[in-house]
C-alpha cells in the first residue's frame, strides 16, 4: 500500500514522496529509495516501485524540489538547482528512510539522478546502489541520430525558452515536466564532456564538493543498461562511472528489447509495466543473488 509523505529537506524545504510499505506482518531486510531523472516526476516509477514492494522491499519514492509534488505554485522566479537536488533532496530521502529502519538501504537512480544521488553527504548509508539507465546529460554521448535534434533543443531551445518565461514550459509543449530556470540553464549550459566545472565561484565549488563526494563513495552496485536507450548510451555510462571510481564490485545487466518480447525499451521503458513485468523479476533475481 501507498501511503503520501511530505517531509523536509536538509534546508527546510517540503518535499512530497510515497511510501510502499511491505505487507503487514513482514519484517524486510531491506529497503529501497527511488532517486529519480532529472525533471522525471516520481509518478512514472510508482508501478516499479508497488513491484518492489510487493517483493518485500519496502520504497519510498519523491520529487526533488520544483518538480511533480514538491512544485511551488509557480515556478517563475523560483530558485533551485541540480545540486539542490543532490545535497538537499537526495540526501533528506535517505534519511528520511534510515530513520524509520535499520535494514539496509537500496539506493536506485535513474538517468542523471545516478550521478545526483553520489552527492548526498549520507549516499554511504544506502548499503548498494543500483543505477539504471545513468549518464551525465553530454549530448556526445548520445545515439548518433539524436545528437542534433538533442542539441538544438537543449543548448539552443530550452535556454533561450527559459530566459523568457521565467522557467522551462516542458509540459506545455509536450517535453515533460517543466524544469525550475536554474536547473534548465544548468542543463543548456553542459556543452563539455567534462562535467566537473572549473571555475572558483561558489557555484562551481559546491559543484566540484559534490562529484568530490561521488569519488569516495565506496559501495557495491548494479548497473543496469538497456540496449537501445539513446541517452544512456555505452559512452554515457561510461563517462558516469568514472566519477564513481571507488563503486566496487560493479556489476552489469544489460536488457535488450527482445528479453521483455517488445521491439523497443528506450530510455524510460523499463519502469513502464510492459517491459517490467519480465525485467523487474530479473533485477530482483539479481539483488538476490
Amino acid at each position: 500500500m501507498a501511503s503520501s509523505i511530505q517531509f523536509r529537506s536538509g534546508d527546510g524545504y517540503e518535499l512530497a514522496g510515497w511510501y510502499h510499505a511491505a505487507a503487514p506482518g513482514t519484517a524486510p531486510r531491506r529497503l529501497a529509495v527511488v532517486h529519480c531523472g532529472a525533471g522525471i516526476p516520481a509518478s512514472r516509477y510508482q508501478r516499479f516501485a508497488a513491484f518492489l514492494a510487493e517483493s518485500g522491499i519496502p520504497t519510498l519514492t519523491y520529487d526533488y524540489r520544483g518538480i511533480g509534488r514538491s512544485r511551488p505554485p509557480s515556478l517563475r522566479g523560483f530558485d533551485a538547482t541540480m545540486a539542490d537536488w543532490s545535497e538537499y533532496d537526495c540526501a533528506a530521502a535517505i534519511a528520511w528512510v534510515r530513520e524509520r529502519s535499520a535494514a539496509a538501504i537500496v539506493g536506485i537512480a535513474h538517468s542523471a539522478g545516478a550521478w545526483l544521488v553520489g552527492g548526498a553527504h549520507n549516499a554511504a548509508e544506502q548499503a548498494r546502489l543500483v543505477l539504471i539507465g545513468g549518464h551525465t546529460g553530454y549530448w556526445g554521448d548520445y545515439a548518433v541520430r539524436y545528437r542534433l535534434p538533442m542539441t538544438l533543443l537543449w543548448h539552443g531551445f530550452m535556454p533561450a525558452l527559459t530566459r523568457i518565461a521565467g522557467y522551462f514550459p516542458a509540459r506545455r509543449l509536450g517535453l515533460g515536466e517543466d524544469l525550475p530556470a536554474q536547473v534548465a540553464l544548468q542543463w543548456a549550459a553542459r556543452r563539455s564532456p567534462e562535467l566537473r566545472p572549473s571555475g572558483n565561484d561558489p557555484r562551481s565549488v559546491r559543484e566540484r564538493m559534490l562529484l568530490d563526494r561521488c569519488a569516495a563513495l565506496r559501495r557495491p552496485a548494479l548497473l543496469v543498461s538497456i540496449s537501445d536507450d539513446a541517452f544512456a548510451t555505452a559512452a554515457g555510462v561510461r563517462r558516469l562511472m568514472a566519477y564513481y571510481p571507488r563503486l566496487s564490485p560493479v556489476q552489469h545487466l544489460q536488457f535488450t528489447p527482445a528479453d521483455a518480447g517488445l521491439s523497443r525499451i528506450g530510455h524510460f521503458g523499463f519502469f513502464r509495466r510492459q517491459a517490467g513485468s519480465v525485467l523487474w523479476p530479473r533485477l530482483i533475481a539479481q539483488l538476490d543473488a
